[in-house]
C-alpha cells in the first residue's frame, strides 16, 4: 500500500516501522530474560500453590488481583503468566491473571487512561470488565487444558 502511494510514502513508512522495530527488541529481550529471573527466584512451590491446577477459584481470584497489579506491557505480563505456566501454574489461574492484567493493568489505568479519558469512563470500564477473567477461568476449566 506504501508502495502504491509512492516513494515519500515508502520511505517514510520504512523508516517509521524500523524506528518501531529498533525500539521494541531490546523490551522484548529485557522482557524474556526478566521472566527467566522471575522464574528462577520465584520457588515453583508458590507459584502451583497460589496458582496451580489444584488451586481452584481461589486461584482465580489470586491471579485477577497479581494481573491487576502488574506492572509493564505486553512483554512482561506475558512472559510472567508463561513462566507460570512452565513452573505449573494452572491454565484457567494463568489464563485468568493475563486476561485481567489486559484489562485492569492499575498502573496502565492511571498513568495513560485516566489522563485521555474521564476517570469515572475508566473506572466505569474497568468495573464492567470485572466478569471477563472468571469467564476465561470458567471456560478453561470447562474445556481442559487449551
Amino acid at each position: 500500500m506504501a508502495w502504491q502511494r509512492g516513494r515519500v510514502v515508502l520511505v517514510s513508512s520504512v523508516r517509521e516501522g524500523s524506528m518501531d522495530f529498533i525500539n521494541i527488541v531490546p523490551r522484548i529481550a529485557l522482557g524474556v530474560i526478566g521472566s527467566g529471573y522471575i522464574a528462577a527466584v520465584i520457588p515453583p512451590e508458590v507459584i502451583t500453590g497460589w496458582l496451580g491446577p489444584d488451586s481452584g477459584w481461589f486461584g482465580v481470584l489470586t491471579a485477577v488481583i497479581a494481573g491487576a497489579a502488574t506492572p509493564g506491557g505486553p512483554v512482561v505480563g506475558f512472559s510472567i503468566g508463561a513462566v507460570a505456566l512452565k513452573v505449573g501454574g494452572g491454565s484457567p489461574q494463568v489464563i485468568a491473571y493475563v486476561v485481567a492484567w489486559a484489562l485492569f493493568a492499575f498502573q496502565r489505568m492511571i498513568l495513560w487512561e485516566i489522563p485521555f479519558m474521564p476517570a469515572r469512563f475508566v473506572w466505569f470500564r474497568a468495573a464492567v470488565s470485572v466478569p471477563f477473567p472468571f469467564l476465561a477461568a470458567a471456560i478453561a476449566m470447562v474445556i481442559g487444558k487449551p
